[in-house]
């Protein structure tokens, strides 16, 4: 059988997609979509990528939304901080015994971003 080998893109509606794009690059450090071949693409460190459908019913993010974003970080102290200092909401943080610590943003659009820091 063949298999995908990794994930090779979110997309998603936005009310601003540009001014969206620019806080994701200004905070997380996530390069826009290349619009031409000089635009370097977003490329990510190899890693656990979790891929879990919901239940329609969950109340783990808001009931409005149909998805949430989940992105490892290697120091979640570290990026707490940074957001903090650009006056960024930091909530639900928590951790997980065997899976990792765990912090959750919003981006400027009100959707949920789930940082998290694996065990190891």
């Amino acid at each position: 059988m063949q298999r995908v080998q990794g994930f090779g893109g979110f997309f998603f509606r936005a009310k601003d997609p540009e001014g969206l794009a620019k806080w994701y690059d200004d905070h997380l450090g996530i390069n826009p979509a290349p619009k031409n071949m000089e635009m370097p693409p977003w490329v990510t460190e190899s890693g656990v990528t979790v891929f879990g459908p919901f239940a329609a019913d969950t109340d783990y993010f808001a009931a409005d939304k149909t998805f949430m974003l989940n992105f490892r970080v290697a120091d979640l102290d570290a990026m707490i901080a940074q957001l903090k200092s650009a006056d960024i909401e930091v909530s639900h943080e928590s951790e997980m015994e065997g899976i990792g610590r765990f912090a959750r943003i919003h981006d400027p659009e009100g959707n949920a971003i789930e940082l998290w820091e694996p065990v190891g």
